[in-house]
């Protein structure tokens, strides 16, 4: 896998430091001034989010019933884990709760022994905004390993795995309940459950022991990982700072409408159009559609529209073509008879002529039973194929390998398919995505990738004759004219009501 959102990484971890760091930079004893490195950390917020930061606090010390009088120093006020619980019950499942109590009792103050005290500072609130939010992967590190586990290194795979999985399942019910998933929802979108496994387990398998290697299964599971492991995988599955910034922004309400949110969060789900009131639900889940969108082109990452759907537009290669051609990048996910769940992603638009064509961003993808991303290899520039009505070459849709062999391949005999891969797709280094070798489609969508192109905008569908040059040509011969020029399908327009849940 090639990590996504890697400007993430540049803008927030260019300074790596030394691995295996200690804990954020104590707090001096706090008197009437307040010390440097509380002031330090303070000066990462603007003074809006600062006040932000300060307005949270203030609410969660007064649900702990520590607020005391109007006059009390800010210093004093507390957080306790009750009041944390109250406050996060409906947007946070409660274990996501619990682990972030623990990463800001983690944070040590001088004078105080860390995890001692039941209650949460003002400065270990602040420091635990500023590092998991601002900082690099070194001051997120110490953070992380509490929040993994209250106890201190080393930590099992296992619990990485399920801190990890308790982190996706809490970005995505967060963003069901504040209402920010764009259009998708739980019920037009496949079960999250497995998604939310798959994703994990995608992201664990970058996990690499100091020697380079990387246990997988079972033996990953009970591997011992220490902090500098840790944090060199933080550092390199800009993810999990992004997941953890989704988790406290919506799941506490601070800061999440303010604009220095990059586009890593801005684009993590993408607006969806053209599903509702269908009465289908994607054959992506939630999870998927995430991971999938942080490897397109980042131009690409804010929409995504719905152009062709077998249940809707029924089980035909001419209805398929008519809806996807000409219509920009898109992506092409498909699920054979045995629930495998895989497709590709198309860098151009697709055309109906008998050479390949698309460009090295195209990639395939697996969405069930694992989730992963394979991009080309620069062997050949196989990325994509369509072609339809020739009696020369293949008919049908094709991405990665060669004709007869490809990676990817739908017939124009609609309802076959075949992904081979013996022992990898020789375009984007795929293992076979299907069940089976030769496989039986059960169901299919396309989804147009960012904003139409301009030749797309124009009113009316291609008639399935500017699609199937065999057939214009038998009628041209037969000195027919183009019957079919008026009954063209009207373009959908965009929803725009599509984005409330």
């Amino acid at each position: 896998m090639a990590p996504a959102g890697a400007g993430l990484v540049s803008q927030r971890g260019a300074q790596r430091g030394r691995r295996g760091a200690g804990p954020a930079l104590p707090v001096e004893k706090m008197g009437n001034a307040e010390s440097n490195a509380y002031q330090n950390h303070l000066s990462r917020f603007l003074p809006e989010e600062q006040s932000d930061i300060d307005g949270l606090f203030n609410t969660l010390s007064g649900l702990s019933g520590s607020a005391g009088a109007k006059n009390a120093k800010a210093a004093k006020k507390t957080v306790t884990l009750a009041a944390l619980q109250s406050h996060t019950r409906e947007p946070l499942p409660e274990p996501m709760t619990l682990r972030l109590y623990n990463g800001m009792k983690s944070i040590d103050l001088p004078g105080k022994s860390s995890g001692l005290s039941e209650q949460i500072a003002k400065e270990q609130f602040v420091i635990f905004m500023s590092n998991l939010l601002k900082g690099n992967a070194d001051e997120k590190i110490s953070i992380i390993m509490r929040m993994i586990a209250g106890t201190g290194e080393p930590l099992k795979g296992k619990q990485i795995q399920e801190f990890t999985e308790d982190l996706i399942t809490s970005v995505v019910h967060v963003l069901s309940y504040r209402k920010e998933l764009k259009g998708w929802s739980l019920e037009n979108t496949r079960d999250s459950s497995s998604g939310v496994k798959a994703l994990a387990s995608e992201l664990l398998s970058e996990l690499k022991l100091p020697d380079g290697t990387k246990p997988v299964g079972s033996q990953l599971l009970e591997t011992n990982f220490d902090q500098s492991v840790i944090g060199d995988w933080v550092y390199r599955v800009p993810q999990i700072s992004v997941f953890l910034s989704v988790v406290i922004r919506q799941g506490l309400h601070v800061l999440h409408s303010l604009p220095d949110q990059t586009n890593d969060i801005l684009n993590l789900v993408p607006h969806c159009k053209g599903i509702k009131g269908r009465g289908v639900a994607s054959l992506f889940d939630i999870p998927a559609i995430i991971y999938i969108n942080s490897h397109l082109p980042t131009e690409l990452q804010h929409k995504w529209q719905l152009l062709f759907s077998s249940r809707l537009h029924g089980e035909s290669f001419s209805q398929l073509c008519a809806h996807i051609v000409n219509k920009g990048p898109c992506i092409v996910i498909l699920r054979d008879v045995d629930g495998f769940l895989f497709g590709g992603f198309a860098s151009h638009s697709w055309e109906v002529k008998p050479q390949f064509q698309g460009d090295n961003r195209c990639f395939l993808f697996s969405v069930f039973p694992t989730l992963a991303v394979y991009t080309y290899t620069g062997y050949n520039d196989h990325y994509m194929y369509l072609n339809h009505g020739q009696q020369t070459m293949p008919n049908g849709l094709g991405m990665g390998g060669q004709h007869g062999y490809f990676g990817l391949w739908i017939d124009s005999d609609y309802g076959k398919g075949h992904s081979k891969a013996k022992p990898r797709c020789t375009t984007y280094n795929s293992p076979q995505l299907s069940a089976k070798e030769d496989f039986t489609l059960d169901a299919m969508e396309v989804w147009a990738v960012g904003d139409a192109p301009e030749s797309a905008g124009r009113k009316g569908k291609k008639s399935i004759l500017d699609v199937d040059p065999q057939a214009q040509a038998l009628l041209e011969m037969a000195g027919k004219s183009r019957q079919s020029e008026g009954l063209r399908e009207p373009i959908e327009e965009d929803e725009d009501d599509d984005d409330e849940n």
